[in-house]
């Protein structure tokens, strides 16, 4: 039995590698079955799940509330295109707008098609508001950002992995150092500059937590300036961060959210850009869209999960759970050599490692991690990035920080 479950795990690995492109490097874990913070793998090893498909899944795997209304809808009506209205669209749009205080929603599949899509936002108002001339618009973004890997996004990066033989690359973006306000300033000095794009934290470079009065001050300039603050909260937003936005911690309210992930409990791909009215009406009929942007699955899927965050605190839990896991990570660190840095916010935290004499890195934690019954994923080789669904408990809190405190001890 054994023999034939671990045939299976290899069976999948190896049909993933002959017949998928290797554009990931998984850890060899096949997965079959998830339930709130856990998730099974083929052979019936049971794990806490510390990545939640990068914030995708705060509601917890499987939800019941957020299933169902997928099930429903689909036993109704699927998809029509934007060729038609449907009959939940509307709905989820003024859910949306009133959940998070804006006057218009539009909505995408992933995230990188948000981001994209706040991009053309951006321009648009810059060339037909803000009166910069033609061709001549710049946003401006920050290094170490990860917004998506499409090519309007990626040339914006600096990430070497995104950009390596992919150019030429889109013009119109300037790059500044994060948690720089004088940097920040003298770019929107130049009266083409559109937009700044921007994470609250930067999720993906490894939980980067700007110094405090940077988001605040963003605001303010972009204000003065006359440019767009546009924030990218698709890992950061809809509770992760022990608020419902990471924004929200220094009551900031960017022109531009940008959602993903979350947005539907990880059961189906949606994304959307709320703005208020003078930014979202300048792209007219026939200028941007997307087949399956908004269909009814997506806005059933949306209403129930964002009512999940609400209708069971997650939120708030996130920030609860939060400080028990920094305390208990920075107890670690006292102890280990092998930890130099904790840092985070509600339930998306990290931990830096320091490699081994032998060569042994964050990579190696994290395949012992799995062993012991935690899967995380390291990040820019000595980064680990912890983030479980918002529903996990005290007790399940402390039991994978002792899994954590194990396997590093033993490291």
């Amino acid at each position: 039995m054994i023999q034939n479950a671990i045939s299976e795990t290899l069976k999948a690995i190896e049909m993933e590698d002959q017949f998928g492109a290797h554009n990931y490097h998984p850890l060899p874990v096949v997965l079959a079955k998830g339930e709130g913070v856990f998730v099974w793998d083929v052979e019936g090893k049971k794990y806490f799940d510390f990545l939640s498909a990068y914030s995708a899944v705060n509601q917890g795997h499987c939800h019941p509330k957020i299933i169902n209304a997928l099930i429903e809808q689909a036993k109704t009506l699927t998809l029509t295109s934007r060729a038609f209205y449907n009959n939940r669209l509307g709905e989820a749009e003024k859910f949306i707008c009133e959940y998070f205080g804006y006057d218009k929603v539009l909505m995408m599949n992933s995230g990188a098609e948000a981001n994209e899509t706040a991009i053309k936002l951006a321009r648009k108002w810059g060339y037909t508001k803000k009166g910069i001339p033609s061709e001549k618009a710049i946003i401006v973004a920050v290094e170490r950002n990860f917004h998506g890997r499409t090519m309007g996004i990626i040339s914006a990066s600096t990430d070497p992995d995104s950009r390596n033989n992919f150019g030429p690359f889109l013009p119109g973006f300037q790059i500044i150092a994060y948690d720089d306000v004088a940097a920040l300033e003298r770019a929107l000095q130049n009266p083409n500059v559109c937009g700044f794009w921007v994470e609250p934290i930067q999720g993906e470079a490894g939980v980067f937590v700007p110094g405090s009065g940077y988001l605040k001050k963003a605001e303010e300039l972009c204000k003065k300036y006359n440019v767009l603050l546009m924030m990218d909260e698709i890992q950061t937003g809809i509770g992760r961060t022990g608020k419902l936005l990471a924004s929200d911690h220094e009551n900031v309210k960017p022109d531009m959210l940008i959602l993903g992930k979350a947005l539907s409990g990880g059961v189906y791909p949606v994304s959307a850009v709320l703005c208020r009215d003078e930014i979202m009406l300048t792209i007219k009929p026939g200028e941007h869209g997307s087949t399956f942007g908004g269909n009814p699955i997506a806005a059933a899927v949306t209403v129930a999960s964002l009512k999940v965050i609400k209708e069971e605190g997650l939120t708030e839990n996130a920030a609860k759970m939060g400080e028990l896991f920094r305390d208990r990570m920075n107890t670690l660190k006292s102890k280990s050599s092998h930890v130099t840095l904790v840092r985070g916010k509600g339930l998306l935290n990290a931990i830096v490692i320091k490699p081994t004499n032998d060569g042994r890195t964050a990579w190696d934690v994290c395949v012992n991690l799995m062993h012991n019954g935690l899967l995380a994923k390291p990040t820019h080789g000595d980064i680990i990035r912890f983030a479980p669904p918002l529903v996990i408990d005290e007790k399940q809190l402390n039991e994978c920080c002792d899994i954590i405190e194990k396997t590093i001890l033993e490291f």
